[in-house]
This record gives C-alpha cells, structure tokens and sequence, in this order.
C-alpha cells in the first residue's frame, strides 16, 4: 500500500503532467495553425505587391515595357520564391522567369520543396494570375508561381522549433516544480493525519489523556483533530464513569450484604436468637438486593432498544396532573406546596412510561425540596414538541456535578446514603426513556434557588 504523501504526489504530478502536455499541444497547434495562416497571407500580399509593382515598369508614352527592370524585379522575387511570367495586352509574351533562367528556377523550386517535405509539410507550386493596369487601362495580366498553400525559410522553421523548445522546457519546469510543491503539499496533509493515527492507536491501547497538539489551517484536518481530542476526552470520562460505576455497584452490594452476613452469622452462632423480627431485617436486606438488581434490568432494558412503546396521542398537561395528584400524601407529609400549570401540549408517545419519567422526576424534586418548599410542574407547547418542566427549591445541584447526574449510579449526595439518595438509577432510566422516544431531558439550577429538569419530546415520536 502506498503512502497518503506518495499517492498526493503522484496524482498532483500526473494532473500537472496532462495539464501542462494538453496546454503544450494546445498551444502549439494554435501557434503553428495562426502563424502558418499568417505565412500564407503575406504571401499572397507579396505576390499582389509584385503584381502592382510590375505595373509601374510599362512606359504608357512609349507603349513599351522596360524590361531592365522587370528582369531585375523577377530576380529579386525569384530569390524569395517567386516565379513571375508577364503577358501584355494582347496576350502576346513580355516576361518569363522560367524561360530566362530555367536553372536558378528549378533550383530554387526544389530548394523550397525539399525543405517544406524535410519538415513534414506537404504542397505544390500554383500559379495566380493578377490583371495589370496602368492609369485605369489594362497593360496586360501577370502570373506568379509559388509554392503554396504557403512556404516557410529556414529562419521561419528556427522560429517555430525555438517556440515548442521553449514550451517544452515551461512543462519540464512546470512538471518539476508540481513535484516539489506536491510533496510539500502532500507532506502537510500526511502528517498531522499520521499524528492523528498515532494518537488513535493510544486512546485503541487505554490512553485517553493524550491529545493533538498544534493547528492545521486545512478545515477537514482540523475537523478530524479535534474529533479525535473529543472522542480522547469522552472516553476518559466514560472510563471515569465506568470506575465509578464499579465502585458505586461495590458500594451498593457491599451494604445489605455486609448487613445480612452478619445477621446470618450471628444466628448461627447462637449470638442472636433467630426472631421474626431479625428475620424480616434479613429479608428486607433481600428484598433490597432484589430491588437494586431489578433498577439495573429496567435500565439496561431501556439502553438495549428494548422499550416496546404503544405509543399514542398523550396529553401532557393531563398526565402530569394525574402524577402529581399520586403524590399528594407525599406533599402533604412534608408542608410542600405543588403548583401545575402551562399550555396543552399533545405528542405521539407511551403514556405509561412518560407516567414514570413524570414519577421519577417528582419523586426526586419531593426528596429534596426542604418542608415548606415548592414545587412547580410546568407544561409548554411549540410547533415542534411539547416540553415539560419540574422546578424546586432545593438546595440544587453542584455545577461540576450537573454533567453525570444522568449517569447509572451517579449521585451528587457522595455519602450514598440512600434514604436519601437512591441507587442512581431513576434519572438514567429517565434519560433512557426520553431518547428512546427521540426527546432530551437536561438539568439545571435555577438562578433563584433549586434546580429545574426539563424534558422535551418531539410531537411526533420516533
């Protein structure tokens, strides 16, 4: 398998490579096709030039032609490639190059052939013909033979093979400077990846400490790094919990054992008469451990996706009140003052398990609001969901603790004193429930005092 860097390169080499070679076709065809198509055309000006010229050597006084010159004009374009045949008026013969010096003639024709099929170019010499008038009266027709559709000299032919050579020697830059800049490029890119796989690797081996230090300025690469420092902090708070958890459970066990092992050894060894009312202490301790076993097979039934909803139109303001009417010995007990309220707000969800999210929540707004305290159960509609929300004024919640308190077997109260904290388990088997039916619950303190839970669930369920 090849590197990240090595692939980078080598794709960023091979696109430089087609773009500067389509570029270098491109404009060398370009290049060739204008300045052939310009050869072409100041030829056939040229050749016009000669003809216009030729006028000027007839003697319209003397009704002559002045062959002097016309001979000397044939010479300078023969040398050019030019073979000129002069008729006058009457069609009756007054120049022809050909006839005058057949030898120069096919010498410099073959020259010229020679030299465009050396260069892989392909044509023949054609003859065109131009009428000659002399102060608006035709003196007769000029034909003039060159090699077409054009013809280059050896400077023209220099020119062209100095221009691809000179694009050849741009792509041969080009080429190697892609090398570099795609390696470079490549390398910034590979290596706060290969850092990252690195990392990954530790948190894979149990270090959740570690973390990506510096900063990339590529968008998805920083994207990924701090992915990898979230997924790095998650799991060391989810290892924090875990032990946690496992000292919580050892906690939780170790009490009602302890309690009933020393129960049972003292009857045993006569200390303690085995009484009904030891007994039922015993049993209780049981019932305890039945009870702690049971939370944590509802919680792990909820987690699991094992939530079996029938799920209906529940009115959330009504079933609140009908919760909170359960609770009324409780309130009366402790001198608490209940208040409900809010807007009807109707969701597609389980009565009976939101009935046990709304008990839950009571139950632990009832345990720690202070005798005389108050209670509010509020209800609200939007469009999309319907919220719930249960106040007090307890002494609230730690702010360091609020993050876990929705966490199996945690408590703010670190005694674990569990008349009156409980196992931990209510607010998790809460969470457990809201997100099966697609909502979120989420706890805070209120500024005047106590703490606020609220729930919300989507109208329409999930």
């Amino acid at each position: 398998m090849r590197s990240l860097r090595t692939q980078l390169s080598l794709a960023i080499v091979l696109v430089v490579l087609l773009t500067v070679a389509l570029i270098s076709f491109l404009s060398n065809s370009l290049i060739n096709r204008q300045f052939e198509a310009y050869i072409a055309e100041q030829q056939r000006a040229h050749a016009a030039s000669i003809a216009e010229n030729l006028g000027q050597y007839y003697d319209s006084a003397a009704d002559a032609w002045d062959l002097t010159y016309v001979h000397a004009l044939s010479m300078y374009a023969l040398s050019d490639g030019y073979i000129i045949k002069v008729c006058d008026a009457e069609g009756g013969g007054v120049w022809d190059t050909e006839n005058h010096d057949m030898g120069a003639c096919r010498q410099i024709m073959g020259e010229i052939s020679a030299r465009m099929t050396d260069h892989g170019a392909s044509g023949e010499f054609a003859s065109q013909s131009y009428e000659l008038t002399r102060d608006g009266r035709k003196i007769g027709a000029a034909t003039i033979k060159y090699y077409g559709p054009f013809f280059l000299s050896e400077s023209d032919f220099s020119f062209l093979h100095a221009l691809n050579a000179i694009l050849l020697g741009i792509g041969a830059l080009s080429l190697l400077f892609s090398l570099m800049t795609g390696r470079l490029l490549a390398q910034r890119i590979a290596r706060p990846i290969r850092k990252t796989a690195r990392i990954a690797e530790q948190i894979a081996a149990g270090r959740y400490d570690v973390q990506f230090e510096g900063r990339t300025r590529t968008r998805e690469l920083h994207d990924l790094v701090c992915s990898i420092n979230r997924l790095a902090s998650a799991l060391a708070k989810q290892e924090d919990l875990r032990k946690q958890l496992t000292a919580d459970v050892a906690h939780e066990l170790r009490t009602p054992l302890t309690t009933l092992g020393a129960h049972l050894e003292a009857m045993l060894e006569q200390v303690w008469e085995p009484t009904p009312e030891r007994l039922k202490s015993c049993h209780e301790e049981i019932l305890r451990l039945g009870k702690m076993v049971a939370d944590l097979e509802r919680l792990e039934l909820m987690e699991n996706d094992g939530l079996k909803s029938e799920k209906s139109p529940v009115d959330l303001r009504a079933l609140s009140g009908t919760v909170c009417d359960n609770f009324a010995g409780q309130l009366a007990a402790k001198g608490l003052r209940l208040e409900t309220g809010g807007e009807d707000a109707t969701v597609c969800a389980d009565k009976d398990k939101l009935g046990g999210v709304m008990t839950n929540l009571l139950s632990n707004a009832v345990k720690y609001t202070p005798e005389g305290g108050t209670i509010r159960v509020l209800t609200r509609d939007t469009r999309e969901a319907g919220i719930i929300t249960v106040e007090d004024n307890g002494p609230g919640i730690p702010e360091a603790e609020l993050p876990f308190i929705f966490e199996r077997f945690y408590r703010a109260d670190k005694s674990r004193n569990r008349a009156t904290g409980g196992a931990g388990i209510g607010l998790a088997i809460v969470k457990s429930v809201v997100a099966a039916h697609g909502g979120s619950v989420t706890a805070e303190n209120r500024a005047e005092g106590g703490c606020r839970f609220t729930v919300t669930l989507p109208k329409q369920g999930r």
